[in-house]
Protein backbone atom coordinates (compact mmCIF):
# COMPACT_ATOMS: atom_id res chain seq x y z
CA UNK A 1 0.00 0.00 0.00
CA UNK A 2 1.31 3.22 -1.38
CA UNK A 3 0.48 6.35 1.41
CA UNK A 4 2.40 8.89 -0.69
CA UNK A 5 0.01 9.18 -3.22
CA UNK A 6 -1.94 11.70 -3.39
CA UNK A 7 -5.52 11.56 -4.34
CA UNK A 8 -7.88 14.11 -5.95
CA UNK A 9 -10.38 15.36 -3.70
CA UNK A 10 -11.23 18.57 -5.11
CA UNK A 11 -15.85 17.91 -6.20
CA UNK A 12 -16.20 14.85 -4.40
CA UNK A 13 -18.32 16.59 -1.58
CA UNK A 14 -15.65 16.28 0.64
CA UNK A 15 -15.60 18.60 3.77
CA UNK A 16 -12.02 19.09 4.21
CA UNK A 17 -11.61 19.88 0.79
CA UNK A 18 -14.79 22.22 -0.31
CA UNK A 19 -14.03 24.39 2.69
CA UNK A 20 -12.13 26.66 1.28
CA UNK A 21 -11.18 28.06 -2.36
CA UNK A 22 -9.29 25.67 -4.28
CA UNK A 23 -6.07 27.49 -4.43
CA UNK A 24 -5.93 26.55 -0.47
CA UNK A 25 -4.03 23.11 0.95
CA UNK A 26 -6.45 22.07 3.83
CA UNK A 27 -4.50 20.48 7.23
CA UNK A 28 -7.46 21.41 9.58
CA UNK A 29 -10.08 18.64 10.09
CA UNK A 30 -9.60 15.32 11.41
CA UNK A 31 -9.59 13.62 7.92
CA UNK A 32 -7.22 11.55 6.50
CA UNK A 33 -6.22 11.38 2.96
CA UNK A 34 -5.60 7.98 2.47
CA UNK A 35 -7.65 5.32 0.83
CA UNK A 36 -9.85 3.77 2.60
CA UNK A 37 -8.36 -0.25 3.76
CA UNK A 38 -9.04 -2.83 0.79
CA UNK A 39 -11.13 -5.31 2.91
CA UNK A 40 -13.57 -2.12 4.02
CA UNK A 41 -14.24 -1.29 0.25
CA UNK A 42 -14.40 -4.58 -0.86
CA UNK A 43 -17.13 -5.64 2.07
CA UNK A 44 -18.99 -2.24 0.74
CA UNK A 45 -19.06 -3.42 -2.80
CA UNK A 46 -20.45 -6.80 -1.60
CA UNK A 47 -22.95 -5.10 0.93
CA UNK A 48 -24.05 -3.07 -2.73
CA UNK A 49 -25.20 -6.17 -4.57
CA UNK A 50 -28.00 -6.60 -2.63
CA UNK A 51 -30.45 -4.10 -3.92
CA UNK A 52 -31.66 -2.96 -0.47
CA UNK A 53 -31.13 -0.26 2.22
CA UNK A 54 -33.52 -0.42 4.65
CA UNK A 55 -33.45 1.09 7.93
CA UNK A 56 -30.69 -1.46 9.97
CA UNK A 57 -29.71 -2.76 13.26
CA UNK A 58 -26.39 -3.84 14.50
CA UNK A 59 -26.12 -7.85 14.18
CA UNK A 60 -24.65 -9.62 16.70
CA UNK A 61 -21.33 -10.87 14.43
CA UNK A 62 -20.89 -6.35 14.99
CA UNK A 63 -20.95 -7.14 18.73
CA UNK A 64 -18.85 -9.89 19.19
CA UNK A 65 -16.25 -8.58 17.08
CA UNK A 66 -16.21 -5.56 19.22
CA UNK A 67 -15.92 -7.35 22.18
CA UNK A 68 -13.19 -9.14 21.13
CA UNK A 69 -11.36 -6.18 19.97
CA UNK A 70 -12.15 -4.72 23.06
CA UNK A 71 -10.59 -7.89 24.92
CA UNK A 72 -7.72 -8.54 22.62
CA UNK A 73 -6.57 -5.04 22.30
CA UNK A 74 -7.17 -3.29 25.48
CA UNK A 75 -7.71 -5.80 28.07
CA UNK A 76 -11.00 -4.88 28.54
CA UNK A 77 -14.28 -7.40 28.82
CA UNK A 78 -17.53 -6.32 28.36
CA UNK A 79 -20.75 -8.05 26.84
CA UNK A 80 -22.76 -7.32 24.08
CA UNK A 81 -25.44 -5.76 25.28
CA UNK A 82 -23.19 -3.11 26.79
CA UNK A 83 -22.91 -1.45 23.39
CA UNK A 84 -25.23 1.45 22.56
CA UNK A 85 -24.86 2.15 18.35
CA UNK A 86 -25.12 5.74 17.55
CA UNK A 87 -24.62 8.17 14.53
CA UNK A 88 -21.42 9.82 15.90
CA UNK A 89 -19.45 10.34 19.12
CA UNK A 90 -20.73 14.04 19.32
CA UNK A 91 -24.30 12.81 19.53
CA UNK A 92 -23.21 10.67 22.33
CA UNK A 93 -22.01 13.81 24.12
CA UNK A 94 -24.78 15.83 24.19
CA UNK A 95 -26.98 12.40 24.93
CA UNK A 96 -25.01 11.41 27.97
CA UNK A 97 -25.20 14.89 28.62
CA UNK A 98 -28.89 15.79 28.86
CA UNK A 99 -30.05 12.06 29.84
CA UNK A 100 -27.04 11.57 32.84
CA UNK A 101 -26.15 15.06 34.39
CA UNK A 102 -28.83 17.12 36.41
CA UNK A 103 -29.84 20.66 36.14
CA UNK A 104 -28.06 22.13 38.60
CA UNK A 105 -25.36 20.43 38.48
CA UNK A 106 -21.59 21.02 36.09
CA UNK A 107 -19.52 19.70 33.82
CA UNK A 108 -15.49 20.06 34.28
CA UNK A 109 -13.58 19.84 30.52
CA UNK A 110 -9.23 19.61 30.51
CA UNK A 111 -8.38 22.66 28.50
CA UNK A 112 -7.62 23.06 25.23
CA UNK A 113 -9.88 20.71 24.20
CA UNK A 114 -11.90 19.21 20.99
CA UNK A 115 -14.50 21.96 20.61
CA UNK A 116 -17.71 19.96 20.32
CA UNK A 117 -16.85 18.45 23.92
CA UNK A 118 -15.90 22.61 24.92
CA UNK A 119 -19.63 23.57 23.50
CA UNK A 120 -21.13 20.52 24.90
CA UNK A 121 -22.17 21.57 28.20
CA UNK A 122 -24.04 24.68 26.92
CA UNK A 123 -26.32 22.76 24.70
CA UNK A 124 -28.10 21.69 27.82
CA UNK A 125 -27.63 25.05 29.84
CA UNK A 126 -25.24 23.04 32.23
CA UNK A 127 -22.54 25.17 33.50
CA UNK A 128 -18.82 24.10 32.20
CA UNK A 129 -15.49 24.40 34.59
CA UNK A 130 -12.29 24.46 32.67
CA UNK A 131 -9.07 22.99 34.18
CA UNK A 132 -6.16 23.82 31.82
CA UNK A 133 -3.59 21.35 30.87
CA UNK A 134 0.18 22.78 31.93
CA UNK A 135 3.06 20.95 29.89
CA UNK A 136 6.49 19.78 32.25
CA UNK A 137 10.07 20.44 31.17
CA UNK A 138 9.75 17.26 29.04
CA UNK A 139 7.02 18.08 26.77
CA UNK A 140 4.33 16.24 28.42
CA UNK A 141 0.77 17.58 30.18
CA UNK A 142 0.21 15.59 33.24
CA UNK A 143 -2.76 15.73 35.00
CA UNK A 144 -2.61 17.70 38.37
CA UNK A 145 -4.99 15.17 40.04
CA UNK A 146 -5.38 17.23 43.23
CA UNK A 147 -6.57 20.28 41.54
CA UNK A 148 -8.76 17.78 39.26
CA UNK A 149 -10.17 16.83 42.45
CA UNK A 150 -11.00 20.34 44.01
CA UNK A 151 -12.44 21.35 40.34
CA UNK A 152 -14.67 18.04 39.73
CA UNK A 153 -18.81 19.44 40.22
CA UNK A 154 -19.72 17.32 43.13
CA UNK A 155 -22.62 15.00 41.30
CA UNK A 156 -21.60 16.62 37.76
CA UNK A 157 -20.01 15.18 35.00
CA UNK A 158 -15.82 14.72 33.54
CA UNK A 159 -15.58 15.02 29.91
CA UNK A 160 -12.38 13.02 28.96
CA UNK A 161 -10.72 13.49 25.99
CA UNK A 162 -8.46 10.17 25.89
CA UNK A 163 -5.86 9.83 24.01
CA UNK A 164 -6.19 13.68 24.27
CA UNK A 165 -7.35 15.91 20.73
CA UNK A 166 -5.57 18.69 20.51
CA UNK A 167 -2.79 17.64 22.35
CA UNK A 168 -2.23 13.72 21.00
CA UNK A 169 -1.78 12.92 24.89
CA UNK A 170 -1.76 9.56 25.90
CA UNK A 171 -2.77 8.89 29.58
CA UNK A 172 -0.69 6.87 31.91
CA UNK A 173 -2.65 4.02 33.56
CA UNK A 174 -1.62 5.73 37.32
CA UNK A 175 -3.06 9.22 35.90
CA UNK A 176 -6.77 7.69 34.57
CA UNK A 177 -7.07 5.59 38.18
CA UNK A 178 -6.28 8.61 40.00
CA UNK A 179 -9.09 10.55 37.54
CA UNK A 180 -10.98 7.74 38.20
CA UNK A 181 -11.02 7.25 41.85
CA UNK A 182 -11.79 11.42 41.91
CA UNK A 183 -14.39 11.11 40.27
CA UNK A 184 -15.81 8.01 42.80
CA UNK A 185 -14.73 10.04 45.41
CA UNK A 186 -17.04 13.22 43.97
CA UNK A 187 -19.97 11.18 42.36
CA UNK A 188 -18.93 12.23 39.06
CA UNK A 189 -20.08 10.52 35.78
CA UNK A 190 -17.13 10.31 33.64
CA UNK A 191 -17.88 10.78 29.51
CA UNK A 192 -14.64 9.20 27.84
CA UNK A 193 -14.87 10.32 24.00
CA UNK A 194 -11.86 7.73 23.12
CA UNK A 195 -12.11 8.43 19.13
CA UNK A 196 -8.20 8.05 18.61
CA UNK A 197 -7.81 4.90 21.15
CA UNK A 198 -6.15 3.07 18.14
CA UNK A 199 -3.82 5.45 16.86
CA UNK A 200 -0.90 5.35 19.12
CA UNK A 201 2.96 5.95 19.22
CA UNK A 202 6.12 4.64 20.05
CA UNK A 203 4.44 1.60 21.05
CA UNK A 204 2.37 3.12 23.64
CA UNK A 205 -0.81 1.23 24.53
CA UNK A 206 -4.16 2.81 25.32
CA UNK A 207 -6.40 2.47 28.05
CA UNK A 208 -9.98 2.92 28.36
CA UNK A 209 -10.75 4.23 31.42
CA UNK A 210 -13.69 1.88 32.74
CA UNK A 211 -11.31 -0.79 32.30
CA UNK A 212 -9.73 -0.05 35.04
CA UNK A 213 -12.10 -0.80 37.48
CA UNK A 214 -15.51 -1.69 37.94
CA UNK A 215 -16.43 1.26 40.23
CA UNK A 216 -15.04 3.55 37.37
CA UNK A 217 -17.42 1.25 34.60
CA UNK A 218 -20.24 2.00 36.88
CA UNK A 219 -20.00 5.64 35.86
CA UNK A 220 -18.49 5.69 32.77
CA UNK A 221 -20.19 5.95 29.13
CA UNK A 222 -17.04 5.22 26.64
CA UNK A 223 -17.57 6.70 22.82
CA UNK A 224 -15.55 4.58 20.47
CA UNK A 225 -15.45 4.84 16.69
CA UNK A 226 -13.53 3.09 13.69
CA UNK A 227 -14.07 6.58 11.71
CA UNK A 228 -10.76 7.98 12.70
CA UNK A 229 -8.26 5.22 13.54
CA UNK A 230 -9.72 3.24 9.61
CA UNK A 231 -10.87 6.97 7.73
CA UNK A 232 -14.32 6.13 7.17
CA UNK A 233 -15.99 8.92 9.51
CA UNK A 234 -18.26 9.92 6.52
CA UNK A 235 -20.38 7.23 6.83
CA UNK A 236 -21.31 8.00 10.35
CA UNK A 237 -21.01 4.94 12.93
CA UNK A 238 -19.76 5.02 16.41
CA UNK A 239 -20.34 3.17 19.51
CA UNK A 240 -20.63 3.37 23.34
CA UNK A 241 -19.85 1.54 25.99
CA UNK A 242 -21.91 1.41 28.94
CA UNK A 243 -21.29 -1.48 31.38
CA UNK A 244 -23.92 -0.26 34.05
CA UNK A 245 -27.14 -1.17 32.58
CA UNK A 246 -29.68 1.72 34.91
CA UNK A 247 -27.07 4.24 33.42
CA UNK A 248 -27.57 2.54 30.11
CA UNK A 249 -31.10 2.40 29.63
CA UNK A 250 -31.16 6.03 30.86
CA UNK A 251 -28.72 7.46 28.30
CA UNK A 252 -30.48 5.04 25.31
CA UNK A 253 -33.42 7.30 26.41
CA UNK A 254 -31.39 10.25 25.59
CA UNK A 255 -32.01 9.78 21.90
CA UNK A 256 -35.60 12.07 22.37
CA UNK A 257 -35.68 11.51 18.46
CA UNK A 258 -32.69 13.81 17.73
CA UNK A 259 -30.09 10.76 17.54
CA UNK A 260 -30.69 7.97 14.96
CA UNK A 261 -29.79 4.86 13.77
CA UNK A 262 -27.11 3.91 12.00
CA UNK A 263 -26.73 3.51 8.18
CA UNK A 264 -26.06 -0.12 6.84
CA UNK A 265 -23.03 0.79 5.10
CA UNK A 266 -21.55 2.07 8.76
CA UNK A 267 -22.27 -0.82 10.58
CA UNK A 268 -20.69 -2.90 7.67
CA UNK A 269 -17.40 -1.01 7.41
CA UNK A 270 -17.34 -1.02 11.19
CA UNK A 271 -17.17 -4.51 11.62
CA UNK A 272 -14.91 -5.55 8.33
CA UNK A 273 -12.19 -2.51 10.46
CA UNK A 274 -12.10 -3.95 13.66
CA UNK A 275 -12.18 -7.88 12.07
CA UNK A 276 -9.62 -7.78 9.29
CA UNK A 277 -8.25 -4.21 9.34
CA UNK A 278 -4.92 -4.55 11.47
CA UNK A 279 -2.47 -5.24 8.74
CA UNK A 280 -3.67 -1.81 7.14
CA UNK A 281 -3.89 0.06 10.48
CA UNK A 282 -0.62 -1.08 11.63
CA UNK A 283 0.79 0.01 8.35
CA UNK A 284 -0.66 3.78 8.70
CA UNK A 285 0.56 4.05 12.37
CA UNK A 286 3.62 3.67 11.16
CA UNK A 287 2.89 6.23 8.53
CA UNK A 288 1.45 8.71 10.45
CA UNK A 289 4.91 8.35 13.08
CA UNK A 290 7.13 9.06 10.49
CA UNK A 291 5.03 12.21 9.29
CA UNK A 292 5.30 13.22 12.76
CA UNK A 293 9.11 12.62 13.17
CA UNK A 294 9.20 14.97 9.64
CA UNK A 295 6.98 17.28 11.00
CA UNK A 296 8.51 17.83 14.58
CA UNK A 297 12.51 17.92 13.06
CA UNK A 298 10.65 20.61 10.39
CA UNK A 299 9.59 22.89 13.00
CA UNK A 300 12.60 22.73 15.36
CA UNK A 301 14.95 23.51 12.55
CA UNK A 302 13.16 25.86 9.55
CA UNK A 303 10.73 27.69 12.16
CA UNK A 304 11.95 29.58 14.57
CA UNK A 305 9.30 31.21 16.51
CA UNK A 306 6.88 28.14 16.64
CA UNK A 307 7.49 25.17 19.02
CA UNK A 308 5.61 21.80 19.40
CA UNK A 309 5.30 19.24 22.06
CA UNK A 310 6.03 15.63 20.19
CA UNK A 311 1.95 14.21 19.88
CA UNK A 312 1.57 10.41 21.56
CA UNK A 313 -1.48 9.60 20.06
CA UNK A 314 -4.01 11.05 16.91
CA UNK A 315 -2.27 13.23 13.47
CA UNK A 316 -2.98 16.38 14.98
CA UNK A 317 0.20 18.87 15.96
CA UNK A 318 -0.26 20.84 18.37
CA UNK A 319 1.63 24.49 16.93
CA UNK A 320 2.43 27.03 19.64
CA UNK A 321 3.32 30.40 17.44
CA UNK A 322 3.31 32.79 20.10
CA UNK A 323 7.22 33.71 18.95
CA UNK A 324 6.07 34.87 15.66
CA UNK A 325 4.91 37.69 16.89
CA UNK A 326 1.60 37.18 14.50
CA UNK A 327 -1.55 38.99 15.79
CA UNK A 328 -3.97 35.75 14.07
CA UNK A 329 -1.57 32.64 13.22
CA UNK A 330 -4.18 30.85 11.44
CA UNK A 331 -5.58 33.77 9.66
CA UNK A 332 -1.76 34.64 8.51
CA UNK A 333 -1.85 31.01 7.02
CA UNK A 334 -4.25 31.27 5.18
CA UNK A 335 -4.02 34.24 3.78
CA UNK A 336 -0.30 34.23 2.91
CA UNK A 337 0.41 30.57 2.74
CA UNK A 338 -2.79 29.42 1.56
CA UNK A 339 -2.56 26.60 4.53
CA UNK A 340 -5.89 26.13 6.13
CA UNK A 341 -5.31 25.11 9.91
CA UNK A 342 -7.61 24.90 13.13
CA UNK A 343 -7.84 27.89 15.10
CA UNK A 344 -6.76 27.75 18.73
CA UNK A 345 -9.51 29.36 19.84
CA UNK A 346 -11.40 26.71 18.65
CA UNK A 347 -9.89 24.69 21.40
CA UNK A 348 -9.80 27.30 24.47
CA UNK A 349 -10.39 31.32 24.83
CA UNK A 350 -6.76 31.49 25.66
CA UNK A 351 -5.69 29.38 22.75
CA UNK A 352 -5.26 32.45 19.70
CA UNK A 353 -1.57 31.87 19.59
CA UNK A 354 -1.66 28.45 18.84
CA UNK A 355 -2.86 26.24 15.21
CA UNK A 356 -3.63 22.69 15.19
CA UNK A 357 -2.08 21.15 12.22
CA UNK A 358 -3.15 17.69 10.49
CA UNK A 359 0.03 15.38 9.30
CA UNK A 360 -2.74 12.37 8.38
CA UNK A 361 -2.04 12.53 4.77
CA UNK A 362 0.95 11.55 1.77
CA UNK A 363 4.24 12.42 2.90
CA UNK A 364 4.51 14.79 -0.22
CA UNK A 365 1.08 16.64 0.77
CA UNK A 366 2.87 17.49 4.41
CA UNK A 367 5.94 18.20 2.99
CA UNK A 368 4.16 20.72 0.29
CA UNK A 369 2.46 22.33 3.43
CA UNK A 370 5.14 23.35 5.25
CA UNK A 371 7.42 25.05 2.16
CA UNK A 372 4.05 27.31 2.11
CA UNK A 373 4.18 28.01 5.82
CA UNK A 374 7.90 28.55 5.28
CA UNK A 375 7.66 30.98 2.59
CA UNK A 376 5.06 32.59 3.62
CA UNK A 377 7.15 33.97 6.98
CA UNK A 378 10.07 34.59 4.68
CA UNK A 379 8.21 37.08 2.73
CA UNK A 380 5.95 38.70 5.40
CA UNK A 381 6.83 42.26 5.44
Amino acid sequence: MDLNTVFQRLNTGSKKWSQYPEDVLPMWVADMDFPVAAPIVQALKNRLEHPMLGYSVPQQALRETLVRHLAQRYDWQIEAEDLVFLPGVEPGVNMALNALVSPTAAVLVQTPNYSPLLQAPANWNLPRVDLSFQADAQGRYPTDIAALEHALPENGALLLSNPHNPLGKVFEHDELLAIGEACERRNVLIISDEIHADLLFDGRQHIPIASLSPAIAARSVTLMSASKAWNIAGLKTAFAVVQNPELRQRFNNGRLGLVDSVNALGLEATEVAYREGSQWLEHVVAYLQGNRDYLADAINTRFPGISMNLPQSTYLAWLDCSGLGLEHPQAFFLNHARVALSDGLEFGDDCGQFVRLNFGCPRPMLEEGLARMERSLRNRP
